[in-house]
């Protein structure tokens, strides 16, 4: 923990509109990491990811809505965040994704670049991509340009694109689309004059792979991907002047006789440096841990550690690296674990805090006022 700083947690969830969908919550590192609940905001249907710019005081939290005509459509709601108390104040809220007709066109993922010019939303249900710009109050203004992906995989659940997450590279020239139902990750280009999304190339996953989210290392030189639908973790060395990622390796996330198809896999991250990358299984319900090699992008395999809940559906690491949560949307709670900076491991510290189906959880600091 930073002197003169507090740590806020901010959770989406799977939420009706009058339910609390989304939530704040101060971790004391001093404490052992124990939560305390300091806000929560009710008025959004499935506000199931969010984004924080600390930075400027923003919250951003994609949701679902009616579009009138039997189909639901994504929108994003836009939050000032009192640095001193956690509290939120809704700003403003817009359509991301209109859907005609009966067609669903909701969001599951949402990223911003540094520059707070972009919000990028994911799809998974339309297959599509979005591209929304933010004004200088950090508010989006709208949809300038969406990304139609079409085709299909051969496996159960590929039946149609699903775009599942969008990550910029470390230098924001580049954009990686994790699509699940075609086993690839799409690489875009924001073209500032046209503000439009330009396809530049396709990476293949092996069959049934499932791309879900997506990391890159400290370093820069290699990335990493969970694969939902097999229960694996696949590596890359990555070129920055080209955008292109190179296949290294692909492990199992689960122990060895575990069946992979009685499991899923969800979220991952790495260690801030790059030494140890995580993933969430849900099924065996887990954090598996590896050991990373950053000059080859190899891993090696250190534990498997229960989530204390069923279904890991996220989790994060704080930014100094001394605790990892992990939000279990069946188990209704998140758990606090704490992380030894040597051996990658991880202790459960005893603290949780519970939550109704919790998706994701984003942490950031705020400076303390003396």
């Amino acid at each position: 923990m930073k002197d003169n700083t507090r740590l806020l947690l901010f959770t989406g969830s799977y939420a009706s509109a009058e339910e609390s969908g989304v939530q704040v919550f101060e971790l004391d590192g001093a404490a052992g990491g124990t939560l305390a609940l300091v806000d929560k905001v009710q008025g959004i249907t499935n506000p199931t990811f969010v984004n924080v710019n600390a930075a400027e005081g923003r919250l951003y939290a994609i949701g679902e809505k009616a579009n009138g005509e039997g189909g639901k459509e994504g929108e994003v709601v836009s939050f000032s965040i009192d640095p001193q108390s956690g509290k939120l104040t809704e700003l403003a809220r817009i359509s991301t994704m209109p859907a005609t007709g009966s067609n669903q066109t909701t969001t599951c993922h949402i990223s911003r670049d540094s520059q707070n010019e972009y919000i990028i939303v994911c799809s998974y249900h339309g297959g599509l991509v979005g591209l929304v710009t933010l004004d200088q109050q950090g508010l989006p203004v709208r949809l300038e340009d969406t990304a139609v992906h079409t085709g299909q995989g051969k496996m159960p659940g590929q039946n149609k694109p699903h775009p599942h997450s969008a990550i910029f590279s470390p230098d924001e020239k580049f954009l990686f689309v994790s699509d699940l139902g075609l086993d690839v990750i799409r690489t875009y280009q924001i073209n500032p004059d046209t503000r439009t999304l330009e396809a530049k190339g396709d990476t293949p996953l092996h069959e049934g792979a499932g791309p879900r989210h997506f990391v890159f290392h400290p370093d820069g030189k290699s990335a990493y991907v969970i694969n939902e639908l097999d229960s694996t973790v696949t590596s890359f060395l990555y070129d920055p002047k080209a955008g292109t990622l190179q296949t290294v390796a692909t492990l199992s996330t689960l122990p060895d006789g575990y069946p992979s198809a009685d499991n899923s896999c969800a979220e991952i991250a790495l260690s801030a440096d790059g030494l140890y990358l995580y993933g969430s299984n849900r099924g065996h319900d887990s954090i598996v841990v590896y050991a990373v090699d950053p000059a080859t992008a190899r891993l090696t395999l250190v534990e498997h550690v229960s989530t204390h809940g069923g279904h890991p559906r996220h989790f994060t690491l704080t930014p100094d690296g001394a605790f990892l949560i992990a939000a279990n949307r069946d188990g209704n709670n998140l758990v606090v674990f704490s992380v030894d900076r040597v051996s990658g491991r991880l202790i459960f510290t005893g603290n949780t805090a519970e939550v109704s189906k919790p998706v994701c959880v984003k942490p950031a600091y705020f400076p303390v006022m003396i």
